[in-house]
């Protein structure tokens, strides 16, 4: 049985694996949690005369730096000087350089948002007019490349250990108080304390050159490390890592002095005893249950503190209600790891408990009940968190934390599906404990009349063989005796004439005196020798006999259809678990659906305003596109200034759905003024920077309504005419 399960377990653990891992390799950079909501000047504007500084305004506060902010002119030198400085709110600015030329100015902000994300952009504005530049502001950020991705690694292993290690100890403490002595549980919480451990190092390190310059050379900088130790992300990490350290005490009197007062087998109770007086098994004295209650308020202190290292520095920390979203994030992360976690320690029980200490229905229907609590709390938080987050029933579909959050929903209601199969397995479980009883009886009474076999074969064994020693025994004394007394005959005819009596007498006594001082250490000797080997035959025979014991009780274990039903289950359930484990971790690396859908809001707002009141255009366009391809849909925007007869600037905005600027392979424009036959004029404006086309000296014959149609292309064969009314003049 158990080489046909084995190869299927395996294959089943690496397709979950690939899974997991192809959705965090394939995850989309991670997103900024602070959104840039406005600037001075706003992107794309034209300003008459150069701006003393430029500010910029987020969606929530951030953490800046030296090069946090940069300004370019067109040739790429840096015209900004001093620090970035913060006059109020979320608002921060960098003072320019006097006597700025006109031209196209880019300015580049790199910054870590209030939960711990790196948060990177760019934008254009002008003074006089639009100019070519020679700024090529990468879309890549710091936390792209190998090092975004061995961080989002480091986070996904540091939420694994963490219910690995929270779960499976609530799993024993709670459910299985035997599972404490069983090695693979030990190895299995012990694995979760290392990956924990590892992951936050990992992290700590990595986290300089994450929210910097991305470089791999970076995360062994020591001076990026003590600025990290300044922030509230390292100082969360080194909290974890204190806590970690209180939890290695935790688990060395779990599976020391806590594992040694557990009983190898827990007392079955009756199936229809399933009243509020389950303890996990642990009915000892008080001395134990003392031990027990100890046990289990460090460890929730301990496991709530190391949820709060993520929930006060990551979303939960900022936004709205942050004071009630941290201690429900914490409540939430405790119910992920009791429920994952422990069912992880129950899969590894089912499977790699020894026959010595199965897992038994009691646990099962203990962790039942835990996991069902568990569950009905991740619903009421999970529900808590999705409205802070989204903020509406749209944000579902319009955003990508929310539709990662469906993708989240649905697989936790799979889980649940086969959590009730699971239940039904353990129900089963409970009706076979009659077969079972008469199992265990047969258990009991078989190794029993093999003992007494056994026993009495070993005493029919030994008799023989001391028969058989003792006849030979006695041989040997009669052919020592004949030869003694031959050679004592021997000597006395040497001495006496033949016929004496004294010599015949003398022979007879130095015969005896021979033969019993021969016959004493032989038989001593082989009293020993008998009773040695004997003392080793039983050895060996107690030995074969527990090994073909546990063989036959492991056969009959693997044999019973309950107990394999529920393995089955409980492996699905597993293996879901990973992978949505993979997806929660992507999801805290995105920005919430309600900050997204307010950093467009903004945006919208700031290009209108821009638009109309800092002389970007006195008409302004907003058009949607669909080309129909790969990255094909995203929004165009015209800003045409001054609107009127003869010559006109046209600047051209492409922005992807998410509203960053995205370029294009060409944009091409067409007027027509259908009342006069005028047209189509044909403006090919020329590429400014990512997302901005810009054309000077536009020749509009005449006021009128004018048709502006807008050529998108974004492949070789994908592309979209969008067309809107302007009136000119």
């Amino acid at each position: 049985m158990t080489q046909t399960i084995a190869p299927r377990v395996r294959t089943l653990v690496l397709l979950i694996l690939a899974v997991a891992g192809a959705l965090l390799a394939g995850a989309a950079p991670v997103s900024a949690h602070a959104a840039l909501t406005g600037s001075d000047p706003a992107q794309g504007a034209v300003v008459d005369t150069a701006p003393s500084q430029v500010s910029l305004t987020f969606s929530e506060p951030i953490a800046v730096g030296d090069d946090s902010v940069r300004v370019l002119d067109p040739k790429g030198e840096r015209v900004d000087k001093g620090d970035p400085a913060n006059p109020s709110g979320t608002t921060y600015s960098v003072r320019l350089v006097s006597g700025l030329p006109d031209g196209t100015y880019t300015v580049a902000y790199q910054v870590v948002s209030a939960d711990s994300h790196p948060v990177a952009g760019a934008f254009t504005f002008s003074i006089g007019a639009p100019s070519k530049t020679t700024v090529s502001v990468s879309a890549q950020g710091s936390d792209d490349g190998l090092v975004g991705w061995l961080y989002g690694f480091g986070r996904y292993v540091s939420y694994a250990g963490f219910v690995v290690l929270a779960g499976g100890a609530a799993f024993v403490l709670a459910c299985w108080a035997p599972g404490a002595r069983v090695r693979a549980v030990q190895r299995l919480v012990v694995s979760g304390w290392l990956a924990l451990t590892a992951a936050t190092l990992g992290l700590l390190m990595l986290r300089g050159s994450y929210t910097t310059s991305g470089k791999v050379g970076d995360v062994f900088d020591l001076e990026l490390l003590g600025d990290v130790l300044q922030t509230k992300t390292g100082a969360a990490l080194v909290s974890r890592l204190l806590l970690l350290a209180a939890a290695a005490l935790f688990i060395a009197v779990l599976f020391g002095a806590y594992a040694r007062t557990a009983d190898a087998v827990e007392p079955e109770r009756d199936a229809e005893d399933d009243g509020g007086g389950d303890d996990g098994g642990d009915r000892g004295g008080p001395d134990k249950r003392d031990l027990t209650f100890g046990l289990a308020l460090g460890g929730t202190v301990v496991a709530a503190g190391l949820a709060a290292s993520w929930a006060m520095s990551e979303h939960a920390s900022q936004g709205l209600q942050a004071g009630v979203a941290m201690p429900v994030d914490v409540v939430h992360l405790l119910a992920v790891a009791a429920w994952l976690g422990g069912m992880t320690a129950l899969l590894v029980a089912l499977y790699r408990a020894p026959v010595e200490t199965p897992v038994g229905r009691d646990a099962v229907r203990r962790f039942s009940r835990l996991a069902f609590g568990s569950v009905v709390t991740l619903a009421v938080t999970g529900v808590y968190q999705s409205w802070r987050q989204l903020g509406s029933w749209s944000a579902f579909t319009d955003t990508r934390y929310g539709q990662l959050l469906l993708v989240k929903i649905a697989l936790v209601a799979v889980m649940v599906a086969v959590a009730f199969l699971s239940r039904r397995w353990t129900r089963r479980l409970a009706d076979a404990r009659v077969s079972e009883a008469a199992e265990d009886a047969e258990r009991t009474e078989a190794p029993e009349r093999v003992e007494e076999a056994v026993r009495a074969e070993e005493a029919e064994r030994a008799e023989e063989a001391v028969r058989a020693e003792a006849t030979e025994r006695a041989e040997e004394a009669v052919r020592g005796e004949e030869a003694v007394r031959a050679e004592a005959t021997e000597r006395a005819e040497e001495k006496q004439p033949a016929g004496t009596a004294p010599a015949e007498a003398s022979g007879t006594s130095e015969v005896s005196e021979a033969s019993m001082a021969i016959e004493a250490p032989k038989a001593s000797g082989a009293e020993k020798a008998e009773a040695g080997q004997d003392s080793v035959r039983a050895a060996q025979l107690a030995r074969q006999r527990a090994a073909a014991e546990a063989a036959r009780r492991k056969r009959l274990r693997d044999a019973d259809p309950n107990r394999l039903g529920l393995r089955r289950s409980v492996l699905a359930e597993a293996g879901v678990a990973v992978v949505l484990l993979a997806v929660t971790t992507v999801l805290t690396q995105t920005e919430p659906g309600r900050t997204e859908r307010d950093a467009r809001a903004a945006a919208a707002t700031s290009s209108s305003a821009s638009a109309t009141g800092q002389g970007s255009g006195a008409v302004s366009l907003t058009m949607p596109f669909d080309t129909g391809g790969k990255n094909g849909k995203g929004v165009v925007s015209i800003d045409l200034d001054p609107a009127q007869a003869g010559d006109n600037a046209l600047h051209v905005y492409v922005e992807g759905p998410d509203g960053t600027p995205v370029d294009v392979p060409d944009v091409k424009i067409a007027l027509t003024l259908a009342a006069q036959n005028i047209g189509p004029l044909p403006v090919a404006p020329d590429h400014v920077t990512t997302g901005h086309w810009s054309a000077s000296r536009v020749q509009i014959p005449m006021a009128g309504d004018w048709k502006v149609e807008v050529t998108v292309r974004t492949s070789d064969i994908d592309q979209v005419t969008v067309s809107k009314n302007a009136q000119i003049g």
